[in-house]
């Protein structure tokens, strides 16, 4: 039993070193011809430097929390402070390497389209499987560490209290990665389709376009480094929520003043999270070395293979570890600690299928293969109106089964969770909801890889057109990106699925830690109060980070027009005239950096404030933001999504194809989506975890 957090490690440097494996073989890909190599070398250098400019104001914040970590007081003190940092650093680097490895197979793989999919579509997934498992490897990696550190090494006080801050740390890199990587990436989509492709009527990624360099940086910095720490975060709080309420569920049982006394049989139950997240390491590995590409095959079936493997080994490698650690595992009485273990098993498939589940719904709702994005393709053919209106509807109409599937998915592992123990429906069948989000999130390695192959074969596309390479190219480049948007959105739903059911677990954290301070009943005024608030600060939160895209694409529009108004030859694309790219560049970087820091922060100071003024408010507001945050996830992320590919479906031909009124009217519901499904939307998930375990860290100096 002992020997699983050690095991975990093994499984994340497994991880790590397949990461390297993946690095070298994209590293060793031909770049293509030299104008190739030149624009891949500028989208690289635009990314690298947007990363480091924000990473440096981030630290300000690290820093900030570490000490405030280390003066309030909390349990944990002053270990929780560096358990905060190290989730904040490791969660860093995760995204640092990732975007470098994303920045140099976008080159190499519009290169590799030359000789068709089959070639371009394993060099993309490399790429994206780099960011997977560096940041699946990492996590892992902390969390078994901060367990063996702090649990069994040195046995510290508050010891799962310190855990948590591993969580909050990655969860503050997160929270900023996704709001300003957003930001950027869509000032610079929305700006430069604008001016591009409805004033100046020149295709999408022409290299006359002066914003289309930092449209390609803004891929990275916002779909790979931004949901690279996303994930990260997930992951993490996935694995912390349920050796948290674990702890205290048990407290008294072998914990004495969160202390951990005796290493007993029911310490089991703590390395249980542990176990699964390793397993579910090992069968993403094997699924990362099975995607290969196979001419003839669809690409979408490709792709998915690698994670249809992960899901069937997860599922097997569950059963057999949950028998292995729970087998003989005995009470002081002598009883067995989990009277059934295959009913733990199964909350870990519930959630593993649960998130499968919604990543289908998303998919249904954002594919061009699909009633709802053909609809929206076909509204059309009588504006931007229209299309706007049916986006809006179907993003709202997913809400639906995405919910049913979220509470039935809570429900089920509820019961499971209690019936292991002999007691279906008791409090302890929360465990079995917490362990639920480890099993949506066991894949993450195959999860981001096929998430992030999207910005790979995204930034391909604008690379084969910008180097004006055969049209036959950009086909296949298209036909990825295509594939691209609909994996998107599928992790976006695994993402935001588990960020639900991990708030969940973290909200109880939180109740149980306060204890009698806390009185959650609908009843009290000021639970009441905290529900509305919490309720409206999605909105809010939303409000403002579209807002803030809306301000730097207005600035990039500006200076697009300037640049096509003012440079001889550039809107003609006479030979030799370049735009100046790099001032498109430091527009969004510079937006971004400034427009993320209010969004960012009212995140940690909303709880906190009403923490400190009424510890029963803030149980409100917690649970009001968690249940508007899912929905208002769900619906933009999907809305967005099939804008994009309604737009993408007409540009494949349909109701008249590119250059048309059609094509025009699809163009503005894909600017319109931009910011929700890469900006607010996707921030949704990592708000409603921030708030809870900021929360959850801070609650003993509320009460």
């Amino acid at each position: 039993m002992t020997a699983v957090p050690y095991f975990a490690l093994v499984a994340s440097a497994l991880a790590l070193l397949l990461a390297y494996y993946f690095a070298k073989t994209v590293m060793k890909a031909d770049e293509g011809t030299d104008l190739m190599k030149e624009i891949g070398q500028a989208i690289r250098e635009g990314a690298m430097a947007f990363l480091r400019r924000e990473y440096q104001w981030v630290s300000a914040f690290v820093a900030a929390m570490f000490v405030l970590l280390l003066i309030v007081p909390i349990e944990g003190r002053p270990s929780a402070s560096f358990a905060y940092l190290m989730g904040a650093v490791l969660s860093s680097i995760a995204g640092f390497v990732g975007m470098r490895i994303a920045t140099a197979a976008n080159t190499r793989t519009a290169n590799a389209a030359r000789e068709g999919a089959a070639k371009a579509l394993p060099l993309a997934f490399k790429g994206g499987a780099v960011m997977g498992f560096t940041v699946a490897g990492l996590a892992l990696l902390g969390i078994s560490f901060n367990y063996l550190l702090w649990v069994t090494w040195l046995g510290v006080d508050s010891a799962f209290q310190v855990v948590a801050a591993f969580g909050l740390g990655a969860s503050s890199i997160a929270l900023f990665a996704r709001i300003g990587g957003g930001i950027y990436t869509k000032a610079a989509d929305v700006g430069g389709d604008l001016v591009g492709k409805v004033e100046a009527g020149i295709p999408e990624d022409d290299p006359r376009n002066p914003a289309t360099i930092a449209d390609a940086v803004g891929d990275n910095v916002g779909d790979v480094a931004g949901m690279g720490a996303d994930l990260f975060e997930s992951y993490a709080g996935s694995v912390v929520a349920p050796i948290v309420l674990v702890s205290l569920l048990l407290s008294g049982v072998f914990i004495e003043g969160d202390k951990l006394q005796v290493f007993g049989d029911y310490e089991s139950l703590l390395m249980y999270p542990i176990l699964i997240g390793a397993l579910g390491m090992i069968a993403s590995i094997v699924g990362a070395l099975l995607t290969r590409g196979k001419e003839g095959q669809s690409l979408s079936t490709q792709l998915h293979t690698g994670q249809y493997i992960a899901m069937g080994l997860t599922v097997i490698f569950t059963i057999v570890g949950t028998q292995w650690l729970f087998g003989g595992a005995s009470a002081a009485d002598g009883s067995d600690i989990v009277q059934t273990p295959i009913f733990l098993s199964l909350t870990i498939i519930v959630g593993l299928l649960g998130g499968w589940a919604i990543g289908f719904v998303s998919e249904y709702f954002t594919s061009e293969h699909y009633k709802p994005v053909k609809g929206i393709a076909s509204q059309s053919e009588t504006g931007a109106a229209t299309v706007t209106i049916e986006g809006i509807a179907q993003g709202k109409l997913s809400t639906l089964p995405s919910v049913v599937l979220v509470v039935t998915m809570i429900g089920l592992s509820y019961w499971l969770g209690g019936a292991a123990f002999g007691n279906a429906g008791d409090v302890i069948g929360l465990y079995g909801v917490s362990l639920a989000a480890i099993g949506m999130l066991a894949v993450t390695g195959v999860i981001v890889a096929v998430d992030a192959y999207g910005p790979i074969a995204d930034n391909a596309g604008g690379i084969a057109e910008m180097a004006e390479l055969p049209s036959e190219v950009r086909d296949v480049t298209d036909s990825l990106d295509a594939l691209g948007n609909t994996t998107a959105a599928v992790a976006k739903g695994f993402a935001v699925g588990s960020a639900a059911v991990t708030a969940l677990a973290l909200f109880k954290s939180f109740s149980l830690t306060a204890g009698s301070q806390v009185n959650l009943d609908i009843n009290d005024t000021a639970v009441t109060i905290g529900l509305f608030l919490g309720a409206m600060t999605p909105f809010i939160f939303a409000a403002m980070t579209m807002s803030s895209v809306g301000r730097a694409a207005q600035a990039m529009i500006v200076e697009v027009r300037r640049q096509f108004a003012e440079i001889p030859g550039l809107r003609e694309g006479q030979p030799g005239v370049k735009p100046d790219s790099r001032r498109c560049v430091d527009i969004s970087t510079q937006a971004a950096l400034r427009e993320m820091l209010l969004p960012g922060g009212l995140a940690i100071v909303l709880p906190l404030a009403i923490g400190f003024v009424d510890v029963n408010a803030l149980g409100g507001f917690l649970a009001g933001a968690v249940v508007t945050g899912f929905l208002l996830a769900i619906y933009m992320a999907n809305s967005g999504g099939a804008w994009d590919n309604a737009k993408k479906y007409i540009e494949a031909g349909a109701h008249g194809g590119k250059g048309t009124d059609a094509h025009s009217a699809a163009v503005v519901g894909d600017t319109i989506g931009d910011p929700f499904k890469d900006t607010s939307g996707p921030a949704m998930n990592i708000l409603i975890k921030v708030m809870t375990i900021v929360s959850l860290v801070f609650v003993p100096a509320f009460i």
